[in-house]
């Protein structure tokens, strides 16, 4: 078990405890290599009971799904680490305050900051319930919302989050916090879905909004005006409406509530009151509402034409600055006048790669930016087109976990996936790169997974496929023969690394060492062929290189005949 001064993996310094549970423990720990602190999640392995195993396969469950997303509203998972009495989970920490001691400590929050923390909360829960296959999240609380210093939310806990399955007719296990849950989560009445969290969301606004705890007498859902006459009659309707029983009179998406939230003054009495009133002395200034609906009409136009204007001029500032940071700073600019144009951000991917390298500062610029339209973003015909372009951004330049002891070339393919996802379900066949993004997305899931396939030994059959992408990717690359230096060297970088990690296997799944030699002598000729130009580039020419002998011996040891030493 962790103590305070013990090293996990060589790598993370436990500094002191920060919460615990029945069967897990989480400490804040210091990464040597990185300078940078982290969530330890410490969960113990006891006797092999139902119930632990249960436990110990949940966590384990948890970790992996959480290691294959990307939000920023939620907690990165950077490392599992399973030793003989425990697994350690290595994730981000998360410095703020659960919204729950908030509450405890300040009552009911103002309506205008817990409606923008809806909308927030609505943004992430979409996200997931637009994953391959959804992921239904079922406890949403204020305990798993943490608040960050800078405002923003983080969504925490994902020990009852569970992937939807279309063919299922209900949930095999009743899972959530009473007063918060949904009535399908306790089993009988259907199978959770994305209206599910509609409906934990909306007890959570209640809770913020209200202070009154859904745990707690008198066990039922006034109207919010019933403890606060101040609050909005539309804030009023949508909880009510996220809180029906019957899941079809809910909002039937985070997106519709999403949507309704950005209107919610619309709804209101009060509201709703002066536009009748407006309406009765419609006759009276009839001919004065027309001259100001010509002068407003000409105003848009000329708001409109200015946009362009405005944006076409960020767009050529951009391609004129001397810098990548002047450069990114116009572009940025851009997405503000037209967020749901693709031409600013395809702008930006090219200047994050100006310096060959994509910080987790300029992602969270970048995210920042599109992932409050992506929903939109995504109705563009040449979505695929920006969809593509990203996730080689984070392929090749993600510099995330990187340090002068330790590649992150696994960390890069992970945070690609959901790019090339978009690249194949939003393009269309005849697109140039649509084979390839099948490609980089296939090897991305491959390197995701492979670590616990092979734990659960169902790793069998799982190698060729991905030995095939690989000598596809290659191909591909050679084709063309404007290709980046960065891009050829990685690959080679990973052909290399896959055959000398995965030889045997890739034997025993039969794929022939006259196969594995071919391309390990096409990796060879092209490594030296390539005129590196940066140092980042003979940095990495030169430990391709470095890796020719071992690998080489690699093939040889996994085809040694038996017997012969």
């Amino acid at each position: 078990m962790a103590v305070v001064g013990a090293v996990i993996d060589g790598k993370y310094e436990i500094l002191k405890l920060i919460g615990k549970g029945g069967m897990s423990k989480v400490y804040l720990a210091m990464d040597k290599r990185l300078n940078k602190q982290w969530a330890v999640k410490e969960i113990e392995k006891r006797a092999k009971d139902k119930n632990n195993e249960i436990i110990i396969q949940s966590a384990i469950a948890e970790a992996n799904m959480i290691k294959r997303l990307d939000h920023p509203s939620l907690p990165r998972i950077v490392d599992i680490i399973d030793e003989s009495d425990v697994i350690y989970v290595i994730m981000d920490y998360i410095e703020g305050e659960p919204l729950n001691k908030i509450i405890d400590e300040y009552g009911a929050q103002p309506q205008e900051v817990v409606i923008e923390w809806a909308k927030q909360l609505c943004e992430v829960l979409e996200y997931l319930h637009t994953r391959k296959p959804s992921i239904i999240y079922r406890d949403m609380k204020p305990a798993n919302i943490m608040l960050k210093p800078d405002g923003n939310l983080k969504l925490i806990d994902f020990g009852i989050a569970r992937e939807f399955k279309e063919e299922n007719l209900g949930d095999t296990v009743s899972l959530g916090t009473k007063g918060y849950a949904a009535p399908e989560q306790f089993g009988g009445k259907g199978q959770t879905d994305s209206r599910t969290d509609v409906y934990c969301l909306g007890v959570t606004l209640y809770h913020l909004v209200t202070g009154q705890d859904p745990t707690e007498p008198p066990y039922e859902f006034y109207p919010i005006r019933h403890w606060n006459p101040q609050l909005s009659g539309g804030l009023e309707r949508i909880i009510q409406k996220c809180t029906q029983l019957n899941p079809e009179d809910r909002y039937q998406s985070c997106a519709e509530l999403l949507y309704a939230l950005d209107h919610y003054e619309e709804v209101d009495d009060i509201f709703r009151a002066k536009q009748r009133a407006k309406l009765r002395k419609f006759s009276v200034v009839a001919g004065a509402s027309l001259l100001s609906l010509l002068i407003g009409v000409t105003a848009q136009a000329m708001n409109v034409k200015t946009n362009n204007s405005d944006y076409n001029m960020m767009i050529q500032m951009a391609e004129r600055a001397s810098t990548d940071t002047n450069k990114i700073d116009y572009y940025l600019t851009a997405t503000d006048i037209k967020p749901n144009v693709n031409d600013a951000y395809l702008g930006l991917v090219e200047a994050f790669k100006g310096n060959a390298a994509f910080s987790v500062e300029e992602e969270e610029q970048f995210k920042k930016k599109i992932n409050a339209h992506l929903t939109d973003i995504r109705e563009n015909e040449d979505y695929s087109d920006l969809a593509f372009e990203i996730g080689k951004l984070y392929w090749y330049y993600y510099d995330y976990g990187k340090s002068e002891s330790s590649d992150n070339q696994i960390t890069r393919m992970k945070s690609s996936i959901q790019w090339f996802e978009d690249t194949v379900e939003y393009g269309s066949q005849d697109r140039a790169y649509f084979e390839m993004a099948k490609v980089y997305r296939d090897i991305g899931k491959f390197n995701q997974d492979i670590t616990l396939h092979i734990e659960e030994a169902s790793d069998k059959g799982k190698y060729k496929p991905y030995w095939d992408n690989m000598k596809d990717l290659i191909n591909m690359i050679a084709k063309n023969p404007d290709e980046s230096e960065i891009v050829k060297l990685e690959l080679y970088k990973l052909s290399m690394y896959s055959i000398e990690t995965y030889a045997r296997k890739m034997k025993a799944d039969g794929i022939e060492e006259s196969d594995l030699r071919s391309v390990f002598d096409l990796v060879k000729r092209g490594t030296n062929e390539v005129a590196a130009t940066t140092d980042k580039t003979d940095a990495i020419k030169n430990e391709v290189i470095s890796r020719f002998e071992s690998t080489g011996k690699s093939i040889e040891n996994a085809f040694r005949k038996q017997g012969i030493e």
